[in-house]
């Protein structure tokens, strides 16, 4: 069943193609709005084909609408990165339960559509990225990874289900965006405060991991906490913007891998990003409030700057 809802991927994918470079604002010019709360700290947003949103916290994916008002929609266990199909069906990487996982446009349960690679279980997936061109996705797994042990992972899924391995020994692989051309695959490696970038031969087939960027650090005596880039996202220029945890920002870095913006991420331990609004310019932002387990928060910046639409178009 899912693997003939990913075919749905090929026919009717949508794609912004990278754009000519447009200014962004400084980051003295942009305000970061609060849009609400939640009672832990949240991650996952994305958005679906009737423009309402969903972010992860605790058990729970909760529904939310542009004026800030939510609802919950589904109970997983441990929901984190998010992503919405042709068909309005969901993926949803969840460690509990060791799988990315097929919900229905209800929030309700379908079968999996990863929970093993190779004969293996899955640790604990964190974050994926559509390969809407060929039908498949990738997707990260850092499930008991850290900088003493690297045994984090990174997958693809193809357009038949099938998962497989395609790199490996990551310090907690987060983050993982595919560029609109298929051709590049940036991730995250938190615990390293790194991006890395792959040249992509084909489906599942990537090229040596390449250090993309280093990003700057802590700093002592602010109320930075840490330095972990944990969810990424595109806009239509080729910006790449990665929620760094613990640095309460946003950092954009240009195709070079420069950083040329840092945004208030609004909340201590930034989390995710992701492009919406009527016009795909306006940044979303998850995270939790304060530097310790309390809650999370929804945040939002009018940057006028489009983003990058990465939603396979509606069946």
């Amino acid at each position: 069943m899912f693997a003939a809802r990913l075919h749905l991927f090929v026919a009717l994918a949508c794609f912004t193609s990278f754009a000519v470079a447009q200014e962004l604002p400084d980051a003295a010019k942009t305000k970061t709005h609060e849009m609400f709360r939640v009672l832990k700290y949240c991650e996952g947003v994305v958005f679906d084909h009737d423009g309402k949103g969903y972010i992860s916290w605790g058990d729970t994916i909760t529904q939310f609408t542009l004026d800030g008002k939510n609802q919950p929609w589904a109970k997983t266990g441990a929901p984190n990165g998010h992503k919405v199909l042709a068909d309005g069906t969901h993926l949803v990487c969840d460690a509990s339960q060791h799988a990315v996982l097929h919900l229905a446009a209800d929030g309700k349960l379908l079968d999996p559509a990863s929970k093993e690679c190779e004969g293996k279980a899955l640790r604990g997936p964190n974050d994926l990225t559509l390969d809407v061109k060929h039908g498949g996705f990738y997707f990260s797994d850092p499930g008991g990874s850290s900088a003493e042990k690297p045994i984090g992972t990174v997958h693809y899924v193809d357009s038949k289900g099938v998962t497989t391995l395609v790199d490996s020994g990551l310090a907690f692989p987060n983050g993982i965006v595919l560029t609109p051309d298929g051709k590049k695959l940036y991730l995250a490696e938190s615990q390293k405060n790194m991006v890395h970038v792959y040249d992509v031969k084909g489906p599942g087939k990537l090229g040596k991991r390449e250090k993309f960027a280093d990003l700057p650090r802590k700093k002592e005596k602010t109320p930075q906490i840490d330095n972990q880039p944990d969810g990424m996202c595109l806009d239509a220029a080729g910006n790449l913007y990665v929620a760094h945890y613990g640095m309460k920002q946003v950092q954009v870095l240009n195709p070079k891998g420069e950083v040329i913006r840092r945004y208030d991420g609004g909340n201590v331990t930034t989390s995710n990003v992701a492009f919406g609004g009527p016009k795909m310019d306006q940044l979303f932002i998850t995270g939790g409030i304060g530097p310790e387990a309390g809650e999370g928060g929804l945040f939002r910046i009018d940057l006028g700057m489009k983003g990058l639409v990465i939603l396979p178009a509606k069946k």
